[in-house]
C-alpha cells in the first residue's frame, strides 16, 4: 500500500500537469462573447477557420505550439466573461434550413433536404471504444452548420464484427444502419449530417461523398474492380442488378453512371437537394497521378487525407481536374437570385463574375484542331502561327557554353505553384462573347488574342524596369514561343504575351485581335483558396512562410517524408493548380468522335481556352521575366527551362551558389527568390556538369532538355531512344 506521502506526491503531480481545456461548447461561448469571428482567432493563432471550427465542435483539439496560447486567451476571456447561471435546458425546436437561392441548377442535381430535418442523430463512436456511443455537447450553430457536424465526407467500410461503419473526418465513426445501396443513400441524406457549406451565397452546398472500400463494395452488391470492358467504359452496365435497385427506388444516375465517381440524386423539391456522391477507390477513382497511393490507406487514415483536401479545397467532385474546375464554378457561381419584383419573388439571373451559364464558341484562332468552327479546313492541313494561337510552357535548352562547362554543377530551381501563381491577378474575358476588330490600338488591360509580329524584338537590347540593359540574347529563349526559338512572322498571342514585348521596350502594331469587352479577375478567389490550402500544408510539413533561405533549404530536405499522408494532401493541391487549368481546354477523348464534330466538354461554359492561354503566357513570361533579371544583374543565364524549372550552371550545389543574397536576406528584385509562397522557388535538384555532358554525348542531342532529369538525374530508354 502506498504511504499517505507518496499519495500527496502524486496528487501534487496531478495538479501541476496540464491544464485542462474548456469543452468545445465553452470554448465557442468565450468567443462569441468577446465578439472574435473564428476567421479572426485562426489568424491570430496562425492556423485555418476550419481548425477553429473542429476545436469548438469538438472534432479535434489543439496541439502544441497553439494549444498554450489558446488556452491563456480561453482564461483570460473566461475571467472577462464569466458563464451565467445554469438554468433548465428545453430542447430547442428543429433549425429551419435556411432558403435556397433562387438560382437554376443542373438538371436533376437542383437541391437537397437538409440532414439537419433528420429524425434523430445518428450512432458515433470513437476508434478504440467502439462498444460506448459517443457523445458530446453540440457546438453552437455560429461555429458550425447543423446540418454537416459530421464533416464534408465518408469512408464507408466493414468492420472486424461484420458492422457497416462510416469513418468520418476527425477520428469520428459512425454505424450504418443501411442493408442495400439505396438506404445507404437515404441513411446519408437523413442520419449522416455530412457535407459542406457552400461557398458563395449564391451557389449550393456540397453534396456528401461516400468512399467505399472493397469489403464495402460486396456488402452492397457491387463488385471489388472493374472488369476490363466497364473499365474501359468508365462505369457498370445499365443492367447491373444494383442499378436496378436504385431505380426500384425511385433514384437515378447522371450521364457519367455507376463508376469511380457516382452521383445519386432524385429530382428537387421544395428547394431542397437529394445528391449523394460515390467515390470507389478501387475503381481507380484517386488516381495515382494525383493521389499517390491514397486508395491503399486504411479507411480512418484514407478520411483524414481526403477530408484534409475537402476542408482546405473542396469535397472531391471527380479527377482533380474536375475539382478544380468545380472549385472555380462555386466560388463564381452562374447565376443569382435576383431582387423582388412587384410579387415579391424572385428570379434567377447571371451573376456578375462569372462566365455565366452557357458555352462560348471561340474564334478559329483560339479553337483546337478538330473544333467545329474549323470543319472548313481541310482534312490534314496543319495551321501555321499565324492562324493558330500557340500559348504553352517552356520546353527549352542549348548547348553549355565553355564558361559553363568549367563550372561543377547544375542546379535547378523550381517556382513554386507556378500556374497558380499566374492566375493571380490575370484579367480574362468573362460572360460575353470576343469581338474581331482589325488594326487595333494594343491595350494591355484588355484580354483576347491578338495578330502581331514580335520578330523584331531584340533580346539582347531589353529594358528592365526603366533601364536598357545589353545581354547575350542568344543565351535565353525567347519569350515568345514554347520552343523558345525568335518567331520569324506574324502569330496569334494572348494579351499578356504582347504587353510583355512592350514591356520590353519594343512598339508592338496588331493587325487583327478577338477582344473580349467584358475583363475580370476570375480566377483570384481561386487562387487564394489554392495558394492557402498549399501554404497551410506546407506549414504541416515543417515547411513555413518566415524561413530564410538556408533555413528554408534545410526544411524542405525530405520534408514530404516527415508525413507521408499529408504529403498526399500536397501533390493533391498541386494536381488540382495544374489539371484545373488544362480543364479550360479539354480535348476529344474517344467515343468515336471524328474531327469537325463537337464533343461533351464544348457544352461547359467553362471549356476557354483563351483563360488557359492567358494563365500559361503569364506563367512564361514571368519566368523570362525572372531569368532576364538575374542576367542583368549577374550575367547568369539558363542552360534549359521545362515549364516552371530552371536550370543554371554553378560552382556550388546549392540554389544560394546561383541567386545572390546579401546580407539583409535581400536578393535581385524582380528575380527568382527562396521561398514557399506560390511564385517563389525551391530547389529542384542538382547533377554535375560532367553527368549532363555525358548524357548528352550518350544520346547525341546538344540541346537535350536537361531540366527534364535535374530532379533525380535518372534517364530511361524511352528518353534516350536505346
Amino acid at each position: 500500500m502506498p504511504t499517505q506521502d507518496e499519495l500527496f506526491d502524486a496528487v501534487d503531480a496531478l495538479l501541476a500537469g496540464e491544464p485542462q481545456m474548456p469543452s468545445p461548447a465553452e470554448r465557442a461561448r468565450l468567443r462569441e462573447a468577446a465578439g472574435i469571428t473564428q476567421a479572426r482567432l485562426a489568424q491570430v493563432l496562425g492556423t485555418t477557420t476550419q481548425t477553429v471550427k473542429n476545436w469548438e465542435a469538438g472534432r479535434s483539439e489543439p496541439r502544441p505550439p497553439r494549444r498554450a496560447p489558446y488556452q491563456r486567451l480561453l482564461e483570460g476571456w473566461a475571467q472577462k466573461y464569466p458563464a451565467p447561471a445554469p438554468e433548465t435546458f428545453t430542447a430547442p425546436a428543429a433549425c429551419p434550413e435556411p432558403p435556397a437561392p433562387a438560382a437554376e441548377e443542373p438538371p436533376g442535381l437542383e437541391a437537397a433536404p437538409s440532414p439537419a430535418a433528420a429524425a434523430g442523430p445518428t450512432a458515433l463512436r470513437r476508434p478504440g471504444a467502439r462498444n460506448a456511443a459517443w457523445a458530446s455537447t453540440p457546438p453552437p450553430a455560429a461555429a458550425i452548420d447543423p446540418r454537416f457536424v459530421n464533416g464534408p465526407l465518408a469512408v464507408v467500410d466493414v468492420g472486424d464484427g461484420g458492422q457497416v461503419l462510416a469513418y468520418c473526418v476527425g477520428g469520428l465513426v459512425l454505424d450504418v444502419p443501411a442493408k442495400t445501396l439505396p438506404s445507404l443513400v437515404e441513411w446519408t441524406l437523413v442520419e449522416a449530417q455530412l457535407g459542406a457549406e457552400r461557398l458563395n451565397g449564391s451557389g449550393k452546398d456540397a453534396d456528401p461523398l461516400l468512399v467505399l472500400t472493397r469489403a464495402a463494395l460486396e456488402r452492397f452488391g457491387l463488385p471489388a474492380e472493374l472488369t476490363d470492358e466497364e473499365r474501359l467504359a468508365a462505369r457498370l452496365p445499365d443492367t447491373h442488378k444494383a442499378i436496378a435497385q436504385l431505380t426500384r427506388a425511385q433514384w437515378q444516375l447522371t450521364k457519367r453512371g455507376l463508376g469511380p465517381w457516382a452521383r445519386i440524386y432524385r429530382p428537387a423539391q421544395g428547394g431542397r437537394r437529394s445528391c449523394v456522391q460515390l467515390c470507389i477507390p478501387s475503381w481507380n477513382a484517386l488516381d495515382t497521378r494525383s493521389w499517390g497511393h491514397a486508395a491503399d490507406l486504411p479507411p480512418a487514415e484514407l478520411a483524414s487525407v481526403l477530408g484534409t483536401y475537402a476542408t482546405r479545397v473542396l469535397t472531391p467532385r471527380g479527377s482533380t481536374a474536375v475539382t478544380g474546375l468545380e472549385l472555380m464554378t462555386a466560388l463564381h457561381p452562374p447565376t443569382r437570385a435576383s431582387a423582388p419584383d412587384e410579387t415579391g419573388k424572385r428570379h434567377s439571373e447571371h451573376n456578375p463574375g462569372s462566365l455565366g451559364k452557357e458555352p462560348m464558341e471561340p474564334p478559329p484562332c483560339e479553337a483546337t484542331d478538330g473544333h467545329p468552327v474549323l470543319a472548313h479546313l481541310p482534312r490534314f492541313h496543319i495551321r501555321t502561327p499565324a492562324e493558330k494561337l500557340l500559348e504553352e510552357a517552356y520546353d527549352w535548352a542549348r548547348p553549355l557554353t565553355d564558361e559553363e562547362c568549367m563550372r561543377r554543377h547544375l542546379v535547378g530551381i523550381d517556382v513554386n505553384m507556378a500556374f497558380a501563381a499566374s492566375a493571380n491577378g490575370a484579367i480574362v474575358g468573362l460572360a460575353t462573347p470576343p469581338v474581331h476588330v482589325t488594326n487595333p490600338d494594343f491595350d494591355a488591360k484588355t484580354p483576347g488574342s491578338w495578330l502581331v509580329d514580335l520578330s523584331h524584338v531584340d533580346l539582347s537590347q531589353v529594358k528592365v524596369g526603366k533601364q536598357w540593359h545589353t545581354l547575350d540574347g542568344d543565351l535565353l529563349p525567347s519569350p515568345f514561343t514554347p520552343t523558345g526559338q525568335c518567331p520569324d512572322g506574324p502569330a496569334w498571342y494572348a494579351t499578356p504575351t504582347v504587353a510583355y514585348a512592350a514591356e520590353l521596350g519594343y512598339d508592338v502594331a496588331p493587325t487583327e485581335a478577338f477582344i473580349r469587352p467584358e475583363p475580370g479577375r476570375y480566377l483570384d478567389g481561386w487562387y487564394k483558396r489554392l495558394r492557402d490550402a498549399y501554404v497551410s500544408t506546407m506549414a504541416d510539413l515543417g515547411v513555413t512562410e518566415n524561413l530564410t533561405p538556408p533555413e528554408l533549404l534545410a526544411a524542405m530536405d525530405g520534408y514530404k517524408q516527415r508525413d507521408p499522408q499529408t504529403a498526399i494532401v500536397l501533390d493533391a493541391i498541386k494536381s488540382t493548380v495544374k489539371n484545373g487549368i488544362g480543364k479550360f481546354q479539354e480535348k476529344a477523348r474517344g467515343g468515336g468522335w471524328r474531327p469537325g464534330q463537337p464533343w461533351p466538354a464544348l457544352t461547359r461554359p467553362t471549356w476557354r481556352p483563351d483563360i488557359r492561354a492567358v494563365v500559361i503566357s503569364r506563367a512564361r513570361i514571368g519566368m523570362h521575366r525572372k531569368m532576364v533579371a538575374l542576367a542583368a544583374a549577374t550575367g547568369r543565364y539558363p542552360v534549359a527551362v521545362l515549364s516552371d524549372c530552371a536550370v543554371y550552371a554553378a560552382d556550388g550545389p546549392s540554389p544560394l551558389d546561383v541567386l545572390p543574397y546579401d546580407d539583409a536576406g535581400k536578393t535581385v528584385p524582380g528575380s527568382f527568390r527562396l521561398g514557399v509562397s506560390p511564385g517563389m522557388v525551391k530547389h529542384e535538384g542538382t547533377q554535375t556538369t560532367l553527368w549532363a555532358e555525358e548524357l548528352r554525348e550518350r544520346v547525341q542531342a546538344p540541346e537535350l532538355n536537361l531540366a527534364r532529369y535535374i530532379k533525380t538525374g535518372d534517364v530511361t530508354s524511352a528518353d534516350t531512344g536505346e
